[in-house]
């Protein structure tokens, strides 16, 4: 009895210890949640001001990231993705010039390549050609490597000193000076790199479908 009597009075007490350390914790928990919130909030906010203010941002969209892929990325990757879309828009530019100019007007090799586009690579005379691109890619893809971050300082992620779309390429110095202009003019080439993105990827898909050259 003098025992049940003794835990009976114990119990309140171990009941105020138990809730005060709960409280403690939740305390805890609420501040350090209450301390990380901003800093996230602050990572991402600085992520989005950067991507907006890069060129290609234009009326009426304005910037357009309905997924929120830029949301939380360091600049040095931010800049990663933006030469990827550079690159492929250049890609895509010549892609969508050569297979309207290749399936009407092609002297080259041999001249007697007449069939559409989404096929001629395998034609028998292109043979000796691909080596010939395959070895041009690579070395440019061999130069850029420099461009990179090192491992240790983030996979896929580009130097911040690295200005996307140069390759010290500009024979007839059409690179303007001003840096409204500039940005002008990367905004025209990011433009027509979008656009003949889905240009080149609808020629294809019409010549899987229809079977037959473009005209």
């Amino acid at each position: 009895n003098q025992s049940k009597k003794k835990k009976t009075q114990e119990d309140p007490k171990q009941l105020k210890t138990s809730k005060m350390y709960k409280l403690i914790v939740a305390l805890c928990l609420t501040a350090a949640a209450a301390f990380q919130a901003p800093v996230t909030s602050t990572r991402a906010s600085t992520s989005m001001k950067a991507a907006e203010d890069l060129p290609g941002v234009i009326a009426p969209t304005g910037f357009f990231d309905p997924l929120s892929l830029s949301s939380g990325l360091s600049p040095a990757r931010l800049k990663y993705y933006r030469e990827a879309e550079l690159k492929h828009g250049r890609v895509a530019m010549l892609a969508a010039l050569g297979f309207l100019v290749g399936e009407n007007f092609h002297p080259l090799f041999g001249g007697d390549i007449d069939v559409p586009s989404y096929i001629a690579f395998q034609a028998t005379p292109l043979e000796n050609f691909w080596p010939i691109v395959i070895a041009a890619v690579g070395w440019f893809e061999y130069i850029n490597i420099e461009k990179f971050n090192v491992p240790g300082e983030g996979f896929w992620t580009l130097k911040p000193e690295y200005e996307n779309g140069d390759l010290g390429f500009d024979p007839l110095g059409l690179k303007p000076t001003d840096a409204a202009e500039l940005s002008e003019l990367q905004t025209k080439e990011l433009q027509n790199g979008r656009l003949a993105m889905l240009g080149i990827a609808g020629m294809v898909a019409q010549e899987l479908t229809t079977g037959g050259k473009l005209f």
